[in-house]
């Protein structure tokens, strides 16, 4: 056996130097592979630092196990050494009586910025920032600013950005680091200032914050009450995650189905079946109005039996294209890219784009039954008039699954609800009962007094 494969076969408690050498990220990866008392065992065995940037990577499940079987103390120093902000996103997944019976193991200090931040409404800004950040006066020199710099830069989140504020805390500026260290030592803060600078009410939502990030390019935002005071700042770090639970809440409620509270192997089966029922039954629901409407058409659909053949093929033409115009239509009004003030041009953006996709699938719907009409007697003399219905058919569905893959996002978003609950297969599922209606009244247009 290979020296890296007695390594890897050590017992974890037996690796922790290796362990302690490993980024933190890292290191949290190997611990959630091991059993939980390993995992204990190399939380206290790491040097106290390393374990607390570890615990802070770990998934929310595996953390609270892990503070459940330590003892209290041992809790206790794990906690009050976390950051505020990661402290804030691990208490509020928990109940009420658990958050508050962990909260009794923080010092007065830690404590009191644990509520104030847990005071924030949820999904807001001031769950988010951490209040470790470097402010420092216009009237100081820069030698000044390096000094404080040295002296109290340790325990903040970030040393990339550092904010000017007045007496009574109002920021003024954010100074970039480079702009520091090239101004000369002798200068003051208010000679290389702008007062120009970004930042965040602590009550807006984390999807602004997102969009803002995104728009001004930053690694770290000040955040300030409504009399524009610092409360604290956010980093990139924290909105990285954000965007990917916004984005995996977004693509599973496309996908037809509530968004999951924890990751897809460790949520329970039952909780995953009470997410997926829902959507599946409603959806199942609307199918019904499909069989109902065909039901409407049976006297057209027994005499001219043909027509059944191609149902399918147009009405899942119709869902593909209202599930493409709704997928594209809110992931660009996730990331700004367009809103409800741009409905108007999106639905007529849509609507030329239906007729030209409709029109190429109608083309090739009637070439299909040409061609076989050539060569078989399958659609009988009448195939041009069948090759007609299908090709304005499709370009009819088509056309109406782009116009509703668009308008029911716009619709929602108007309204104050996630443009992202009008799910691809809700706009499909609501296009194949249209589709079937437009279908067989164009059939009765085109064939009625030959085959109808």
């Amino acid at each position: 056996m290979s020296d890296t494969s007695q390594e890897t076969a050590l017992p974890l408690s037996e690796r922790i130097a290796e362990l302690a050498d490993h980024y933190p990220m890292d290191a949290a990866q190997e611990l959630e592979q091991h059993p939980l008392d390993e995992q204990l065992l190399a939380i206290k065995l790491l040097p106290h630092a390393k374990a607390v940037s570890v615990f802070e990577y770990l998934p929310f499940t595996i953390q609270q196990d892990i503070l459940n079987h330590l003892g209290s103390d041992y809790a206790a120093s794990i906690l009050n050494d976390l950051s505020p902000d990661d402290r804030t996103a691990f208490l509020e997944e928990l109940s009420i009586e658990v958050s508050s019976k962990l909260l009794k193991y923080l010092s007065r200090d830690e404590r009191a910025m644990a509520i104030k931040l847990l005071g924030y409404p949820e999904g807001s800004v001031g769950r988010l920032m951490t209040p470790d950040y470097l402010a420092v006066e216009p009237n100081w020199s820069v030698r000044k600013v390096m000094e404080f710099i040295r002296e109290n830069g340790k325990d903040t989140e970030t040393l990339n950005v550092i904010y000017v504020v007045d007496k009574e805390g109002k920021l003024i500026d954010d100074l970039r680091i480079r702009e520091l260290l090239l101004a000369p030592l002798d200068s003051s803060v208010k000679d290389i200032s702008d007062d120009k600078y970004v930042a965040l009410s602590v009550y807006e939502t984390e999807e602004d914050v997102v969009k803002t990030f995104r728009k001004y390019n930053r690694t770290a935002l000040p955040v300030v009450n409504e009399s524009e005071k610092i409360l604290g700042i956010v980093t990139l770090d924290d909105i990285l995650q954000v965007v990917e639970e916004v984005d995996t809440e977004d693509i599973q409620k496309i996908g037809g189905t509530s968004a999951l509270d924890d990751p897809y192997m460790q949520i329970s089966f039952f909780d995953l079946m009470k997410k997926r029922a829902g959507w599946l039954t409603l959806l199942f629901m609307g199918e019904m109005l499909t069989a109902s409407a065909m039901g409407y058409f049976e006297e057209e659909i027994s005499k001219a039996v043909v027509l059944a053949l191609f149902l399918p093929l147009i009405i899942s033409s119709g869902g593909n294209a209202g599930s493409q115009a709704s997928t594209l239509v809110i992931r660009a009004l996730a990331l700004g890219e367009v809103t409800f003030k741009n409905a108007w041009q999106i639905i007529r953006r849509e609507f030329f784009a239906g007729l030209f996709l409709g029109s190429i699938l109608g083309i090739i719907g009637f070439l299909r039954i040409a061609s076989w009409a050539l060569f078989t007697d399958m659609y009988g003399p009448h195939w041009a008039l069948i090759g007609f219905t299908v090709c304005f058919s499709l370009i009819g569905v088509v056309l109406w699954g782009s116009l509703s893959g668009v308008l029911f996002p716009l619709v929602l978003e108007k309204l104050g609800f996630d443009p992202a609950a009008s799910s691809a297969p809700f706009v499909a599922t609501m296009v194949d009962v249209t589709g079937v209606i437009i279908y067989f009244t164009l059939a009765i247009l085109f064939l009625q007094g030959t085959l109808l």
